[in-house]
């Protein structure tokens, strides 16, 4: 990996959960180094100023997946049975990741847990349970729950003005991705400065959430492109935005530093 790789912090999947974590992280840094970038793990026992002083040499940040949910207080909802337990332990290293890159206009990619965590910090509420919110005919067409034993479990349409459809496909009218589907909450209503980038072609759930501010990449997807690397050029190319994005806002920063000289 050449030296001057983009780093790109990933805090730990999970607090609580260390078998999850160890299981999963690895596909999240494998997937950056395939782009070009160096993960760096965010451990999430340490404290603000040392999680901080990690995150302040990096140059764009990756929010994983969790076992987690996020606490419904957190957009003022009260908690659904079906919800489940809160990692305050993530939820506190996200807040200061996003922060950090808000603050920074370091390059953000969520993936599924990330897209949530994005969505609250950002103001947006969370649908807790996807079957308790869709109409009754429409709760059976897609289990946004399949996991990793279904490698496709429905298709997205990505909307044609988005920064994400410019990204997967330039000058594509239309943009229909199959996907894989690990999750059962989704965005609700959406956070300041986002805006919906794609949904779920059968039953209208939201899957692609991206920032407004044409200065700051920030993107975040239901699905887990890290797992389909391999076989699927659109989920390597949502890296190679963060990475390459992490680069240019390295490259811009340096240069702001030398003016300043």
């Amino acid at each position: 990996m050449p030296a001057d790789s983009p780093r790109i912090a990933i805090p730990m999947p999970h607090s609580g959960n260390r078998e999850y974590a160890e299981r999963a992280i690895p596909q999240y840094e494998r997937a950056v180094t395939l782009a070009g970038g160096e993960p760096v793990r965010i451990p999430l026992d340490r404290t603000p100023a040392e999680v901080m002083k990690m995150v302040e040499r990096c140059d764009g940040v990756l929010l994983p997946g969790s076992n987690a949910d996020v606490d419904p207080a957190k957009f003022g909802a009260p908690r659904s049975p079906r919800t489940a337990a809160a990692d305050p332990r993530r939820d506190a290293v996200d807040e200061l990741l996003l922060q950090d890159a808000y603050n920074m206009r370091k390059p953000v990619l969520g993936i599924c847990y990330g897209l949530q965590s994005l969505n609250v910090y950002r103001t947006g509420s969370l649908i807790q349970h996807i079957p308790d919110f869709l109409p009754r005919e429409l709760r059976t067409r897609v289990n946004h729950e399949a996991g990793k034993k279904v490698a496709i479990a429905h298709k997205v349409e990505v909307a044609p003005d988005s920064k994400l459809a410019r990204m997967l496909a330039p000058g594509a009218r239309t943009l229909v991705l199959p996907v894989n589907s690990s999750h059962h909450q989704s965005a609700g209503t959406i956070g300041d400065g986002l805006r919906i980038a794609a949904r779920c072609i059968d039953d209208g759930i939201i899957e692609a959430l991206e920032g407004t501010a044409p200065d700051h990449f920030v993107l975040a997807v239901q699905w887990h492109p890290e797992r389909s690397v391999d076989e699927d050029e659109p989920s390597r190319a949502i890296f190679h935005g963060l990475v390459k994005a992490a680069e240019a806002r390295r490259n811009q920063l340096k240069s702001e530093i030398d003016r300043v000289k």
